[in-house]
C-alpha cells in the first residue's frame, strides 16, 4: 500500500484516528486497548467513537487504509 502511514502497534494505546467517511457522525476515534497474542505482538485493538462511545474490534492493520482512517483527529 503506497503512501501508507508507518505504524508501531505497540504504541498504538491512546492513539487519535479520524475516519475519512464517518458513519452516524463518527468521526473521531480513540484506540482503547491492545490485544497481543501469546509472543505479546499485537494483533487487535479496541477503537471507540469520541462521539458515541460505542467500540469496535479490529485488526490493528486497518488503521494503515489511508483510504478509510487518517492518523489525528483532523
Amino acid at each position: 500500500m503506497s503512501g501508507a502511514p508507518r505504524i508501531n502497534p505497540r504504541k498504538l494505546l491512546l492513539s487519535k484516528w479520524t475516519a475519512r467517511q464517518p458513519v452516524k457522525r463518527e468521526k473521531h476515534f480513540l484506540v482503547t486497548e491492545l490485544f497481543c497474542d501469546e509472543e505479546g505482538a499485537v494483533r487487535q485493538i479496541e477503537l471507540q467513537a469520541v462521539l458515541s462511545k460505542r467500540c469496535e474490534l479490529l485488526d490493528w492493520q486497518v488503521l494503515k487504509d489511508t483510504q478509510r482512517w487518517h492518523m489525528g483527529w483532523h
